[in-house]
C-alpha cells in the first residue's frame, strides 16, 4: 500500500521542470513522475539523467532494454517491466524472449532463446542485480560482445541505473498507469 500519494496530474509547478518531463514523456506525466515531483531537485536530476541513459548511449537499444527487463523481473518491478518490455520489442526483441525472461527469477534463463551478446548481458544484469559483485568471467564475456570500453561502461551504467529505478518504484508502491 502506497504511503505517499501521487502529485496531481494537472501539476503545473515548477513550470520548467514539469514542462521538461512532459516533453520527454510525449505530453503526459507518468505515476513515476508524479511521485518524483514531490522533490523538484530529485525529479530534475532524474529527468536529465534518465533522458541521457535512454537516448544518448552508444550501446544498442536492444541490449539496453534487455538488461532493463532482467533487472525489472529480478527486483519485482512490474511497473518497470511494463514500461520497458514494449521498448525491447521495438528494438528487435521477441515476445518469446520476454516470456522466457519472465521465468528468470524462478527457473533461470533458457539460453537457447538468446544470441551470445544477449546471453552475456543477461548474465551481467543477473550478477549485478543479485550479487552486486560480478565475476571476471561474466565481465569478460560481456566485454567480448560489446564493441568497445564505452559500451561496457554504458551497459553497466544501465543495469545500475535501473536497479535504482526499480528500488524506487517498489519501495514507494508506484503502480502502472
Amino acid at each position: 500500500m502506497r504511503v505517499i500519494p501521487y502529485q496531481p496530474h494537472d501539476l503545473a509547478e515548477p513550470r520548467d521542470l514539469v514542462d521538461a518531463i512532459r516533453a520527454r514523456r510525449g505530453g503526459t506525466l507518468l505515476n513515476l513522475d508524479l511521485m518524483l515531483l514531490h522533490s523538484a531537485p530529485l525529479a530534475r536530476g532524474w529527468n536529465g539523467y534518465l533522458r541521457a541513459v535512454r537516448t544518448e548511449l552508444e550501446v544498442s537499444p536492444r541490449l539496453r532494454e534487455l538488461a532493463i527487463c532482467v533487472v525489472a523481473i529480478l527486483t519485482g518491478a512490474d511497473y518497470e517491466f511494463g514500461q520497458h518490455s514494449p521498448e525491447f520489442l521495438k528494438a528487435g526483441g521477441t515476445a518469446q524472449q520476454l516470456d522466457v525472461l519472465r521465468l528468470i527469477a524462478t527457473t533461470g534463463v533458457d539460453g537457447s532463446n538468446f544470441d551470445a551478446p544477449e546471453r552475456a548481458i543477461i548474465d551481467l544484469a543477473i550478477a549485478m542485480t543479485r550479487d552486486v559483485h560480478v565475476s571476471r568471467v561474466i565481465k569478460d564475456a560481456a566485454r567480448a560482445v560489446l564493441a568497445n570500453d564505452r559500451q561496457m561502461v554504458e551497459i553497466v551504467g544501465v543495469v545500475a541505473t535501473y536497479n535504482m529505478v526499480s528500488r524506487f518504484l517498489v519501495a514507494l508502491d508506484i503502480e502502472p498507469e
